[in-house]
């Protein structure tokens, strides 16, 4: 079994004046991201590997929910290859993952979020919200061979306001 958590950055803010890699997380997209994370943590299985686009915003989130989570820095690794907005990069990346994790966690961007929630999972998701989680489960042993797989859980901020 092959087991993937996908969790969009918390709102970010257009307030400085910064390349998009540098945007920050607004006050709501801290809110949310605490929010959702204490309330994934309730459902959460640890997950051995977590994977995160070098986004200040998407990173801000991985550390709130590392926190939130008390999962260690120590298995976050930064790639390049979450900074993806269409889903082509993020989709290889996933199915090259080493066989030997099971449960991987990744933090990235939308529209490639979303996209890869509606390929991969079996339930319709028209946006994934900023902050939103959504965990799919595979019944594969090689990354390599994933196709449809069963949406486990989907986790909106709007649920807990």
């Amino acid at each position: 079994m092959k087991e993937i958590t996908i969790i969009r950055h918390g709102k970010s803010s257009w307030d400085f004046d910064v390349d998009d890699k540098d945007r920050p997380l607004k006050e709501r997209g801290i809110n949310d991201a605490i929010l959702v994370s204490n309330h994934f943590n309730k459902e959460l299985t640890p997950p051995d590997i977590v994977f995160s686009s070098p986004a200040n915003r998407a990173l801000h989130t991985c550390v709130i929910f590392m926190r939130q989570l008390e999962i260690s820095m120590s298995k976050v690794i930064i790639t390049d290859q979450l900074y993806d907005f269409g889903g082509s990069s993020v989709t290889n990346f996933i199915k090259q993952l080493d066989d030997r994790y099971n449960n991987v966690m990744i933090f990235g961007h939308n529209h490639a979020f979303t996209s890869i929630s509606n390929i991969f999972g079996d339930k319709f998701i028209e946006n994934l919200p900023t902050a939103g989680v959504v965990k799919i489960k595979f019944d594969v042993a090689h990354w390599s061979d994933i196709k449809k797989g069963v949406t486990e859980l989907i986790i909106f901020p709007k649920k807990f306001k």
